[in-house]
């Protein structure tokens, strides 16, 4: 189904990036400052109401297919547990200039932030991918470090990705209904690096979620951003069955493969992991 108009204004906007974080944090996915948000907007809005401070910025990737439009993102160190309490204090509202090369830098004088998310080049290089790919006017990414998907992720089987998803997709028929695509699985890299970025924008055209090795996960949407963190949900739900399991010795035999096809064949899903 896909977004259109009436489309949100600014307050919605904010208030679901809040809603999105404090659900993060409330799933343990967030310790601290961790994790980040942000939400590229296709259609005009002026922010200067409501982040009235501006600021010319060189962006860290280039992005001709976001020109003239926006991406709203949490700044660096912020709790995502707080945006919603402060989202003028949390969050930066970022206009790309024409050459998709720069572009201005909304903030509010409330702002407790010195620059945007260090992970701000992941973000719009996965935008940029997606509005380019698909013309979309929206689209949402959420970069969570859920406590089961990270540890699994420190196992070396658990980062091949066939193994990855014949193991935790096989505990509830919700996941292979929200995730019939399966997860994808990058290699461990530096966070903030290009070769971080490049992996992510790879492995999320052809799925919504990504594990980034031994660091977390990274979920798109470009239905809501709420959407994305529902994701990070399951599959953080996956990786606490696959821990209860191996913590007791491996004893349950999860939903066999018969019974996955079985629930496809019912539902009219296309998956080709079971």
């Amino acid at each position: 189904m896909p977004f259109t108009a009436p489309y949100p204004d600014l307050d919605e906007l904010l208030k679901s990036i809040g809603e999105a974080g404090r659900r993060v944090s409330e799933i343990e996915a967030s310790e601290g400052a961790a994790g980040n948000l942000s939400v590229y907007v296709g259609w005009e809005m002026d922010p200067r109401r409501t982040f009235p401070i501006v600021e010319p910025i060189t962006l860290p990737v280039k992005v001709p297919a976001l020109a003239g439009h926006s991406v709203i993102l949490t700044g660096s160190g912020r709790r995502l547990r707080e945006v919603i309490e402060d989202p003028l204090a949390n969050l930066g509202f970022l206009t790309i200039d024409d050459n998709g090369e720069t572009g201005q830098l909304y903030t509010s004088p409330r702002r407790l932030f010195a620059h945007l998310t260090s992970e701000m080049n992941s973000h719009l290089a996965l935008h940029q991918d997606q509005v380019s790919r698909g013309g979309l006017v929206f689209h949402a990414v959420v970069h969570a470090q859920p406590r089961y998907v990270t540890y699994l992720s420190h196992i070396e089987q658990y980062r091949d990705q066939t193994y990855f998803n014949r193991h935790l997709l096989r505990w509830e028929p919700e996941m292979i209904v929200n995730l019939p695509e399966g997860v994808g699985v990058t290699p461990f890299q530096v966070p903030g690096s290009p070769e971080l970025m490049a992996a992510t924008m790879e492995s999320l055209r052809s799925h919504t979620v990504t594990i980034w090795s031994k660091h977390g996960l990274v979920a798109r949407s470009d239905l809501s951003i709420k959407r994305a963190t529902d994701r990070i949900e399951y599959v953080e739900a996956a990786a606490h069955y696959e821990y209860l399991d191996l913590a007791n010795h491996q004893m349950a035999d999860g939903l066999l493969p018969e019974e996955i096809r079985a629930i496809c064949k019912s539902l009219g899903i296309e998956q080709t992991i079971f």
